[in-house]
Parts: structure tokens; C-alpha cells; sequence
């Protein structure tokens, strides 16, 4: 059937060509371009030409919706009519359509898996747990094949292994200082319960979230972790004043013992002297005992008078005392040099006149010193 032209009919007959026909043309045209010139002889068929054609058409289609990529982040998993084939690296690669379905997954991307709920601690108390778990595929093929759902399967190893351990760990640690030590637990009980299963995960990392107790006792519990952390906070600055004040009291004793140390040298050199002193001066006692007991004497009397400033004696032994106010008489000489010559002079007289009357009197008083030694 040809085209319907415009006069054909009276024009009420104008619609699509006749499928037929169209093939028909196009499989001459591939004839002429092959050296076939000849139509079929029914007329109306389809040459062989034709359906080679349309085979090639079909094929180079085929072929060119086999071409797939591969991201940099990501491994194919190939599955060869369901069964798993191989795994393919990033880049541009090639599969048979209808025979290959590859699969890509991400295996450098972390994810993220919430767990919370109510749970009931050692001590018996309810508190609110809330953890994130951050995780990635390592395995790609054991990821696909190894459970229905692999993210499932983790989030319940999450919610057991978090309920586990807070059932393990007394509320006062769950609050405030034992929640590094749950996490780390956590992370351990989670690896444990998956292993087995090889979802072809890691756990990259799990991040325990501030825990709250119910509403209800949330004001009680807010006061005591307060007066924790003053707790806290009060042995921190013990612990510093400590480390302020040992080097101080360790210099003190360092020096306690240099003095001590110091004292015991001195006292043994006094006594080594007193001992050397005392084995000079005993063979001149044995020779002279008078002379060296008079002698010992005046040096004691005068050791002891460089010491004081007020002096008493009894000249005459009787109840007459005579006052020496040597302090005075030091403090006289003293002034006397910033006085005029004549007071000078003057002065220099009387302190000659107390000079000579106290010579004469220490003179008289070791006379009946000595006498009283012989006797």
C-alpha cells in the first residue's frame, strides 16, 4: 500500500505509511548497498538482509549499554545471572547486558547508626541512653550477601551490647566519670556480637551522648553531679597547693639538715679544741697550780664582764655594794669625741680617776679570791 497522496480518495484517506512498506524500502536500500537488487517474490516479506540489519542494530546497542563506571569511593560487586562473579576496582568498565548486573558500594564513606531508649543501670535506676555509632563497609561482597539487612543486624547488636553494659555500670558513672570507660565497653561488646555474622562492617568509632535521667528526679540528679564536680574540683586544687608547697618544705628540710649537719661539725671542732686546750694547759697547772688557777680566773671574770653592761662588787665583804655602770661609762666615751677639747680632757680625767679605782678594786677582790683558794 503507498503513500496516500492528496488527490486519492477526494483527501478523507490520509494517514500513517504501511509498516510494511517502510521495511520493505529499507530493506532494498540495504540490498543496493550490498549488490542485491532484488525484492522478494511474495512482495510483501522481509529479506534477509533486513532482519542482518536489524541484528546489527540491535547488537551494537547491546554493546554499548555494556559500559558502566566505578567511582573512586566505590567497589562493584559483578553478579554473573544472580551468582556473584567478582569484584571490580573504580574506573570505566565493560559487562554483557542480561548476563552481568553489577552492584557498586561505597566503601570509604563513614555512616551513621543512632541507638537510644530507657535502660535500667547496676544500681537499679532508669536512664535515658542515647549513642551514635560510626561505621563503614570493608567487605562489599560479604556486606550484600552475608545478611538481609546488615544495618539492621548492627543497630540490634547496638541496642544488646549498649544495654549490656549499662546494665553493668551504676548511675553515678553513667552521669559523669565513668563514660569514656562505657564507651570504650560498648564499642568492644559491639565487635564481639557481629564478628560472627561477617556483615563485612568496621566500627569506626562510637560516640556516647550526654545520658539524662527522667524528668521527674532530673533536678536531684543535676545537684548531685554538681557537687561532683566541686568534688572534683576541690581535690584538683588540694592536689596543686600540694605541688606548691612540697618543694618548699623539701628546701626546709635540706636546710634543717645543712644547719644540723653545720652544728654537729662545729660542736666537734669545740670539743676537739676544749680537749686540746685542756692537755696544754694541765702540765702548766701541775707546774705552777697557784699562778694558773689565778690566771683561769681573771679570764673567766673577764669572759664574763665583756658580756655585761652593770657590774656589782663587795669591797670589803660586808653590806656595802659597789655599782659599776660600765654600759654608761661606754657610752660617755663614746660622746666624748664629738665634745670640745677641755670637756674632753676633763672627761678623760674622770674616766682615768673610775679607771684607777676599779683596778684597784678588782686587784683587791682577787686578792681574797686568792687567799680564799689557799685557804
Amino acid at each position: 500500500m503507498a503513500w496516500n497522496e492528496p488527490g486519492n480518495n477526494g483527501g478523507k484517506d490520509q494517514g500513517p505509511p504501511d509498516l510494511d512498506e517502510v521495511i520493505g524500502n529499507l530493506s532494498k536500500k540495504f540490498n543496493s548497498l550490498f549488490g542485491g537488487g532484488k525484492t522478494p517474490s511474495n512482495g510483501g516479506g522481509v529479506s534477509s538482509g533486513a532482519i542482518f540489519f536489524l541484528l546489527l542494530i540491535l547488537a551494537a546497542v547491546w554493546a554499548v549499554s555494556g559500559f558502566y563506571t566505578i567511582k573512586e569511593a566505590e567497589r562493584g560487586v559483578v553478579l554473573r545471572f544472580g551468582l556473584v562473579e567478582s569484584q571490580v576496582t573504580p574506573g570505566l568498565h565493560w559487562k554483557p547486558t542480561f548476563v552481568d548486573t553489577v552492584i557498586p558500594v561505597d566503601i570509604e564513606t563513614s555512616r551513621s547508626l543512632a541507638a537510644a531508649g530507657f535502660m535500667l543501670t547496676k544500681d537499679e535506676n532508669v536512664v535515658r541512653v542515647e549513642m551514635d555509632v560510626q561505621y563503614r563497609v570493608i567487605d562489599p561482597k560479604a556486606f550484600l550477601f552475608s545478611a538481609v539487612s546488615p544495618t539492621n543486624s548492627l543497630s540490634q547488636a547496638t541496642d544488646s551490647a549498649l544495654r549490656y553494659v549499662v546494665g553493668h555500670t551504676s548511675m553515678d558513672d553513667l552521669l559523669t566519670t565513668g563514660r569514656e570507660l562505657v564507651r570504650q565497653q560498648t564499642q568492644v561488646e559491639i565487635n564481639k556480637i557481629i564478628t560472627p555474622y561477617n556483615l563485612g562492617l568496621e566500627i569506626v568509632d562510637v560516640n556516647f551522648l550526654p545520658a539524662r535521667p527522667p524528668e521527674e528526679v532530673k533536678g536531684s540528679f543535676d545537684d548531685a553531679i554538681a557537687a561532683q564536680e566541686d568534688e572534683e574540683r576541690y581535690i584538683r586544687e588540694a592536689e596543686a597547693y600540694a605541688l606548691s608547697i612540697e618543694p618548699h618544705a623539701r628546701g626546709q628540710v635540706r636546710r634543717l639538715e645543712q644547719e644540723a649537719r653545720s652544728y654537729k661539725q662545729e660542736q666537734i671542732l669545740r670539743a676537739t679544741g676544749e680537749v686540746a686546750r685542756f692537755s696544754k694547759l694541765l702540765p702548766q697547772y701541775q707546774a705552777a697550780k697557784k699562778v694558773t688557777r689565778e690566771r683561769i680566773y681573771l679570764e673567766t671574770i673577764e669572759s664574763v664582764y665583756a658580756n655585761s653592761n652593770k657590774v656589782m662588787l663587795d669591797v670589803d665583804g660586808g653590806n656595802n655594794m659597789m655599782y659599776l655602770p660600765l654600759d654608761k661609762l661606754m657610752s660617755q666615751q663614746t660622746s666624748a669625741s664629738t665634745m670640745p677639747s677641755r670637756v674632753i680632757s676633763a672627761g678623760a680625767a674622770a674616766l682615768t680617776n673610775s679607771a684607777n679605782q676599779t683596778n684597784e678594786t678588782l686587784r683587791g677582790y682577787s686578792r681574797d679570791a686568792s687567799r680564799q683558794g689557799r685557804n
